[in-house]
C-alpha cells in the first residue's frame, strides 16, 4: 500500500526547536511543513492542509492563543487537531487551551518521542 504520510503543520519561532520536531517526525514518517509564527501559520494552513498543527504559543506576530482561535473559527481547519507546545506550565494556559478547543498540551522542555506520541495518537495510530 502507498498510503501517503500524514501532514503536520510545525509553528514555532524559534530555529533550533522547529528544527528538532521537524526532524524528529520526518524521522517517524510524517510530511513536516514549518511556519515562523501565528500569521505564517494562517498564511499558509490552508495550501498545506494539515493533519495536525503544533502550535507554540508565545511567538512574535502572532501567539500561539491568537492562531488556535482563528483555526478553531475556520471551517476548512475547524476541526484539525492542534497541540500546543510551550513553556507555559500554569494551570490557567492549561484551561485556557481546553476553551480554545486545543486536542493537546505540551510544555517545554520536552522530549521529542511523546511529542510524535502525542501527534500519532491524534491522527488514531495511523492514517485511513
Amino acid at each position: 500500500m502507498n498510503a501517503l504520510p500524514a501532514r503536520v503543520l510545525v509553528v514555532e519561532d524559534d530555529h533550533v526547536i522547529r528544527e528538532l520536531i521537524r526532524l524528529n517526525l520526518e524521522l517517524e514518517g510524517f510530511e513536516v511543513f514549518t511556519a515562523v509564527d501565528g500569521q505564517d501559520c494562517l498564511e499558509n494552513v490552508e495550501r498545506i492542509d494539515p493533519h495536525v498543527v503544533t502550535l507554540d504559543v508565545m511567538m512574535p506576530r502572532l501567539d500561539g492563543w491568537s492562531a488556535a482561535e482563528r483555526l478553531r473559527a475556520r471551517e476548512r481547519t475547524r476541526h484539525c487537531p492542534i497541540v500546543l507546545v510551550t513553556a507555559r506550565t500554569q494551570e490557567e494556559d492549561r484551561r485556557r487551551a481546553e476553551r480554545i478547543g486545543v486536542n493537546a498540551y505540551v510544555t517545554k522542555p520536552f522530549d521529542p518521542d511523546e511529542l510524535v506520541d502525542v501527534v500519532r495518537g491524534l491522527l488514531g495510530g495511523g492514517r485511513e
